[in-house]
């Protein structure tokens, strides 16, 4: 025979499981003051890449060698970056003490999403037990109709970009998702800023400073072919036995 008992709940509160999506800290080395410059000249002239967003660090790079953290200062710098720490995973015992004497949860079934990226490498994870892809860019793209000049930056927050005027030389446009220049491409582009590697760039002339995508980058200083210079061209990330690399595609013969 089935019984239904009655039951009751607090009328102040209840007790919900919940998911909460966080930036990951793959951090590779203990020198503090390098991490400092690397985090400077990936986010320094992005003030607002990061929006108070929560952070796992992972340590599992450093745990073989059993290297002590100052994990107070490491939250300290990450906070300067507008992220809040609010854990630590894959770290030795020591390291994994350390790290909840400074404040931080222990979180080993934190999973941390396979995004390529470089040093600093940040990658999107979801604490669930199951991997999941890296997000998609929200629908709607940023649209910007006019020109881009020396000391200009447009970054789109979680969807892509659209340019419809010049990137001038000295000029940035950032995008968590695809940027798209329907004129000359002579800055800076930065696709897939949060580790989404599926993401592209196009322009109708590729003539730029910097080409990056998820965080693998090309600089002017290697020229670029010449049949994709000055030319309609897609770049995408291509993943290979040597590592990640930008491969440039001309979009008409």
């Amino acid at each position: 025979m089935t019984v239904a008992l009655p039951a009751s709940s607090p009328a102040t509160f209840e007790i919900k499981s919940a998911n909460l999506p966080l930036v990951a800290l793959l951090l590779k080395s203990t020198d503090l003051d390098a991490l400092s410059r690397d985090l400077a000249l990936r986010f320094g002239d992005i003030p607002d890449f990061f929006d108070n967003d929560p952070l796992v660090v992972e340590l599992s790079a450093l745990a073989s060698d059993g290297r002590t953290i100052d994990f107070a200062a490491l939250v300290t710098l990450l906070r300067s970056y507008r992220v809040a720490p609010v854990a630590v995973r894959g770290g030795d015992p020591e390291q994994m003490n350390a790290a909840a004497a400074a404040g931080l949860l222990v979180a080993p079934d934190a999973r941390i999403t396979a995004a390529r990226t470089q040093t600093p490498e940040v990658a999107r994870a979801q604490p669930a037990a199951a991997e999941a892809p890296v997000a998609a860019p929200a629908a709607g793209a940023l649209v910007i109709d006019r020109p881009l000049r020396s000391g200009q930056q447009v970054y789109a927050r979680g969807r892509d970009l659209v340019m419809l005027a010049m990137v001038n030389a000295g000029a940035e446009v950032i995008a968590d998702g695809h940027i798209h220049v329907y004129a000359p491409l002579r800055g800076k582009a930065m696709a897939g800023a949060r580790g989404n590697a599926d993401a592209r760039i196009f322009s109708l002339c590729l003539e730029p400073e910097l080409l990056s995508i998820a965080g693998i980058y090309r600089t002017s200083d290697v020229p670029l072919p010449k049949g994709v210079w000055g030319k309609p061209t897609q770049v995408r990330l291509l993943p290979g036995p040597d590592g990640d690399k930008l491969v440039m595609t001309p979009l008409s013969e």
